[in-house]
This record gives structure tokens, sequence and C-alpha cells, in this order.
């Protein structure tokens, strides 16, 4: 154990656990094969996992020395993460999460790229694949661009492009210790507040196509809403601190909510405006659902709009909450309407 501890290390990897029996032994045992031939620590933290997930990494490193099991007492996944950064050992840091599986290149496609330079942070596609009912349904879902919007990481690749933030990925150690880390008051969308971060100091996120990591999508309705609030609510605060990330396609969400009292009563020109705009949507769930029938079927393709509607409505309620608590993030908007007006590009 002495030798290992002081072994030279080339990538840590950081990976927050929290009650992931179901998958974690299959999880574990793709990272565990990755082919990055230099030394490679895992570092898992675990938030107090009530199921038998701490029992089950304590025994796989109990069998491999690249295995340590810390403890996040805080149980969430930016002091997780800090907590792992703080403890890790290797000139590269990779974060991996315990319900996706990464192809076994992984690691060392995105240390030659960072070796190569010109880049902060590297990863690879976030693509959906589901394991219940629901979950391939959501998974179905997130293959459109009505499921995914603007974030370009959550398709397919054919080519490097450049991204505003990415699916967990690699770092240099030294780059996020001198960027403080992950902002422990993010609960949500801390990759995307540490990658608006790195971007202001002139840093380049890329996305590798053959990086590309599978996850398992919620599979339930009800974890989906939670989920999606969560994902609105976060991306308010991010555009507070960070205007220039706010993208078009995240207002439509609430705006869909807000059209719905609108929908019902008040001006004559807002209910108006705001039917057409309810049945618009209609019409693309609906056009959307059709087009996949010939896919999946008309079971699952009928699943698809209240997915859409779950999605939506969730991120959209998320969203205008975080306004009233936080304050609506008027310079994101602003910036955002500045970008896209006449002139604007």
């Amino acid at each position: 154990m002495g030798e290992q501890a002081t072994r030279a290390v080339t990538v840590s990897v950081l990976v927050p656990v929290l009650d992931e029996e179901r998958h974690l032994r299959e999880a574990v045992a793709d990272m565990l094969r990755q082919n990055l031939d230099e030394p490679v620590e895992f570092l898992f933290l675990d938030g107090g996992s009530r199921d038998r997930s701490r029992g089950i990494l304590e025994q796989i490193a109990s069998e491999d020395p690249r295995v340590r099991v810390l403890d996040n007492p805080a149980r969430r996944t930016p002091q997780a993460l800090n907590l792992g950064l703080a403890a890790a050992r290797g000139t590269y840091v990779a974060r991996m999460d315990a319900h996706t599986h990464y192809p076994v290149d992984y690691l060392s496609q995105g240390v030659a790229r960072l070796r190569r330079g010109d880049v902060v942070s590297v990863s690879g596609p976030q693509l959906a694949v589901g394991d219940g009912s629901w979950s391939r349904r959501v998974a179905l879902a997130l293959s459109t661009p009505l499921g995914t919007g603007a974030a370009r990481f959550r398709r397919p690749a054919l080519e490097e492009q450049d991204i505003a933030s990415g699916f967990t990925g690699l770092w240099r150690r030294d780059v996020l210790v001198a960027a403080g880390g992950w902002d422990e008051a993010w609960r949500n969308d801390q990759d995307s507040e540490l990658a608006a971060r790195l971007r202001k100091q002139g840093g380049r996120i890329v996305c590798l196509p053959a990086m590309a990591a599978t996850y398992r999508p919620r599979d339930s309705l009800s974890a989906l809403f939670a989920q999606y609030r969560r994902y609105g609510w976060y991306r308010v605060k991010t555009s507070h601190r960070h205007p220039e990330t706010l993208r078009l396609s995240q207002l439509l969400p609430p705006a869909l909510v807000l059209a719905v009292p609108l929908a019902a009563g008040g001006p004559r020109w807002s209910v108006r405006t705001a039917r057409a705009a309810l049945a618009a949507y209609t019409a693309v769930l609906m056009g959307t659902a059709t087009t996949r029938v010939r896919d999946v079927g008309v079971r699952e393709a009928a699943a698809l709009p209240p997915v859409y509607g779950v999605m939506h409505a969730a991120y959209g309620l998320g969203f205008l909450s975080a306004c009233l608590r936080l304050g609506p993030p008027v310079r994101a908007v602003s910036a955002l309407l500045r970008t896209c007006g006449p002139g604007g590009g």
C-alpha cells in the first residue's frame, strides 16, 4: 500500500457515488478496463450510500490497488469532486459517473488530446441508452433536437467540435486547482459553471466523437420531472453569474409554462398568442412522435409527447421558481437578445 500511495500517477479518476447499487459493479468494471498504459487511480467518493454501494466499492478496492474509497459527508456532487481533487495525485483529472459506461480508450483519448495542447477540457458525446420502460422512452426523446435543445454534446458527432460545456471529461489537475475546483454552491450544473469560468480565462473546451459515453436516463416520469426542475433552477443561477451561457432554447420551456395561464384568460391579444403558441407546441410534439412510429412502433412513439411535456414543463417551472427566488437573469436575457437581434450574428 505504501508503494502504491507514493507511485507517480498519470490520471486520477473521480467518481461521486450515492446509492448506485443497481449498476455499480458493471460500471466500475468498465472503468477499470481503461486501456491507458500509464498509472491510473480511481477515487470513489461515497456520499453515505444507504444501499450496498459502499460494500461493493470496498470489496473492489480490496482486490484492485488502483481503487480508493473516500467519504463525502456533504452527500453532494461538487463537494465530492473537490474532495477527490484534493486527494488526487494525477497530472490529469477525469470525472466519471457511476451510472455511465465509457469506451475503453476514454482516458487514453482524453490524455492524448490534452497533451496536444490548445484545450483545457476534453470529453465525448453524452448518449442516452434506456434499460427500463420509461428510461427507453426518455432515451428516445433525447435522441431528437426537441429533447436535447442546444446541447451539442448530447448528440453523436463525426469530428471534434468546440462546445460551451461537456459531459464529465478530463482536465489537467493544475488547471482545476488554479480555477478553484467546482463551486459547491452549484448542486447541479456545476460542470457548466466550471466550464464558463475556464472559457472566460481563454480556455477551449472540445468534444471528441471517440469518447462518446452512454448513460441510463431516469426510469419514471416523476424522477424525470424532479431532474429537469433542478436543471431549470440552476440554469437561472448559472445565468446570473455567467450571462453569456444563456441560450434561446433555454427560454422556451418557461415561456410555454407562462402560456398556459395566459391562454386561459387575460387581454385578448395575449390569449390568442398563448393559445397559438400552445397549439404550435402540441403540433410539434405530435409531429415528432409520428416520425418515430416506423422506427419504434406506435406504443413507444405515443409515449414521446408526455416525456417531452414533463421535461419542458419541469424545466420551465424550475426556471420560473428560480426567477422568483433569485430574480430573473436580466443581463443574460439582454445579452442574448443583442446576439439574436439585427446585426448580432
